[in-house]
């Protein structure tokens, strides 16, 4: 799951600094020359005087040391007589030996300083004699220099891990014709869409169909991270389209940095990016994929500094300087946000036998362990900097849904050993079902919004993935309700439905009323759009895999004609505005998440269960598989890394 469309930023950034500008008067060159001259001066001043210093003051061997190395210790003189100790008589070992070796080194120290402040001057004479342009030019040297040297630091390949023993990656071939047909067809959108980002956005985060250039937003920062071809490797691998995959690894190879000053949504770039990468390179088995993702996570650190622990929301990959989003409850970070890293960050520790990730992760829930929660409920906000909770608002959709997930799914990677990440879903599960589920007066089973102690009885297509990890959850529920809450699944499966099947373009809208005698339709027109999310399809897929109803493959080929319908324009596809309209209005993006998530899981429902096991596989909150981590302890999986 994405969280909501982010509010626009105040655009500011860090300004890189232009060292070739010429329209400097000439009078300021002048007097950067002159500055530079008196700053030499005092420096040359400055070296004389200590050098001078050292001449003039007390012989510092003649004073008591504080840093007595071994042979400088106290030790009993021994009578070479009777070669027995005396134990009453000490000698100070070696005295006279280090007086004589400390002179020799405060001689040598003297020497050395005598010849830096030489060569200073020297230096110093000669950058005095040179031009701006000609400073400038041995300025850009070195900086090229240096960032060659990163990359080749970049580029060091990092220790084999042990790849967990996965099985061979079946085609899925479903066996039935007329599956075959529909799994054809997702193939051909995807294809569709991919192709068409090639040739009109290559580089560039997502695409504009419809203008056929590049797109990107604030959470992607100000750079070209080619946000599209990292999120839809996956997808093209387990659809067989290896040409294409191949395209996108070159690209990566060659083009992928992150380097560059750019401030960049944590929680997206590591669902996208990080997740994207790590599920390349176990689906290839190509090590360039996980030394990306290794160097992208090392950018991603600076952002837990903060007074708790609980990451900022953004952070610029150069600088390292973190900060949260404006409009999140008086500087708050968001519990989907900080809380979407636990896979990713296990796995990564897993890989270079880091511990550094998985306690980053481990620290957010042991704090997150120790807070009150109002009635149980995960409140949305979270303050980094005093570690207590914002406006008490709940959300099983936007801003709260992937941490719920992820709880889930921290328990199924480590092959269902992290019990407490297992106890803290369930426990969440129950005060959600207590405070926030209800039927409408139409039957229809929806999970609303708890804010400031009322219920507003709203339920957005985001929190319609809350089926499928119902239904995921069930198998391991306390008690007898594993059958409960796959039922509790179907419920929300079914309205999710009911939200499409009563517009007119049978897509679902962004969110959708249950108030008087609206019940699962949109009322604003601001929640009347749809781009191209996959939370529906996810848990079309998911109860699925999990009871075999064919009214799951039937509601799954409805939305894949619809959005063939209605969002496939010639430049790829784009969201429309309003569900409701015969005549929609496009938004003109392809999103990143159609290929990594929509598609692959309309490829994944029309396809056998062999394809990509939920035994042995887990999704990331962006639909890229990880596998099950089947060791001993996973809870500690370094303790297992290979060195």
């Amino acid at each position: 799951m994405t969280t909501p469309a982010l509010l626009p930023l105040s655009g500011r950034r860090i300004p890189a600094l232009n060292l070739g500008t010429s329209s400097v008067p000439h009078h300021r060159a002048t007097l950067r020359l002159s500055e530079k001259f008196i700053l030499l001066l005092i420096l040359s001043a400055f070296i004389t005087l200590c050098f001078g210093a050292f001449f003039f003051l007390p012989d510092s061997s003649k004073h008591k040391r504080f840093d007595l190395g071994l042979e400088d210790v106290l030790i009993p003189h021994i009578d070479s007589d009777k070669g027995d100790k005396n134990t009453g008589s000490f000698l100070i070992h070696g005295q006279g030996h280090d007086q004589h070796r400390h002179r020799e080194e405060e001689e040598q120290l003297r020497d050395k300083i005598r010849a830096d402040h030489e060569r200073a001057l020297e230096e110093a004479k000669d950058k005095l004699k040179k031009s701006r342009e000609e400073i400038r030019a041995e300025i850009q040297t070195e900086k090229n220099k240096l960032v060659e040297d990163m990359k080749k630091k970049d580029a060091q390949p990092l220790p084999l891990a042990p790849v967990p023993n996965l099985p061979e990656i079946k085609s899925g071939d479903p066996g039935d014709p007329d599956i075959r047909e529909k799994r054809d067809k997702i193939k051909e959108m995807m294809k569709h869409a991919w192709d068409n980002y090639r040739q009109y956005g290559w580089g560039h985060n997502e695409l504009k169909p419809i203008a056929r250039k590049g797109h990107s937003t604030n959470i992607f920062g100000n750079s070209q991270m080619g946000a599209t071809i990292v999120d839809a490797l996956d997808t093209l691998y387990i659809m067989g389209l290896l040409d294409e995959f191949r395209d996108g690894q070159e690209w990566v190879q060659n083009n992928l940095d992150f380097t560059v000053n750019s401030e960049v949504s944590v929680f997206e770039v590591n669902i996208r990016f990080i997740g994207g990468l790590l599920a390349a390179f176990y689906l290839s088995g190509q090590e360039v994929f996980k030394n990306k993702a290794v160097l992208l996570a090392e950018k991603l650190l600076p952002a837990f500094n903060t007074p708790t622990g609980i990451p900022w929301a953004m952070v610029n990959l150069k600088s390292g300087v973190g900060r949260n989003w404006g409009w999140a409850s008086a500087g708050s970070s968001i519990l989907a946000e900080f809380g979407t890293l636990h896979l990713e960050f296990v796995h990564l520790s897993y890989l270079t036998g880091n511990p550094v990730y998985y306690n980053k992760v481990m620290h957010i829930r042991k704090l997150l362990q120790k807070m009150d929660r109002p009635n149980g409920l995960y409140p949305n906000y979270l303050n980094p900097r005093t570690g207590r909770w914002g406006q008490h608002h709940t959300s099983v959709g936007g801003l709260g849904d992937s941490f719920y997930e992820y709880l889930l799914k921290a328990w199924l990677v480590s092959d269902r050993t992290d019990v407490d990440a297992r106890k803290m879903y369930d426990d969440a599960i129950e005060a959600i079902e207590k405070h926030l589920i209800r039927k409408s007066n139409g039957g229809l089973t929806f999970i609303g919004e708890w804010k400031n102690g009322h219920l507003e009885r709203k339920m957005g297509h985001l929190t319609c993935f809350a089926g499928g990890m119902l239904a995921l959850g069930a198998d391991g529920s306390p008690g007898d309700k594993a059958g409960h809450y796959l039922q509790l699944g179907a419920e929300i499966a079914h309205t999710c439905h009911e939200s499409y099947d009563r517009t007119v373009l049978k897509l679902g809208p962004e969110a959708f009323k249950f108030d008087g005698g609206a019940e699962a339709v949109a009322v604003r027109q601001n929640e009347k759009y749809y781009i191209l999310r996959p939370e529906v399809i996810e848990t079309y897929w998911y109860m699925w895999r999990y009871t075999h109803d064919p009214k799951y493959r039937l509601w799954g080929w409805e939305a894949a004609q619809a959005i063939e319908k209605y969002c496939r324009v010639s430049g790829g596809f784009s969201g429309v505005k309003d569900v409701y309209s015969s005549a929609p209005v496009y938004d003109d993006v392809q999103q990143s998440f159609f290929l990594a998530e929509t598609l692959k899981y309309l490829y994944l429902l029309f396809s056998s269960e062999d394809l990509l096991p939920l035994d042995n596989w887990v999704f990331n909150t962006e639909a890229h598989p990880l596998p099950v981590l089947r060791l001993a302890n996973s809870t500690f999986p370094w303790n297992h890394v290979a060195r």
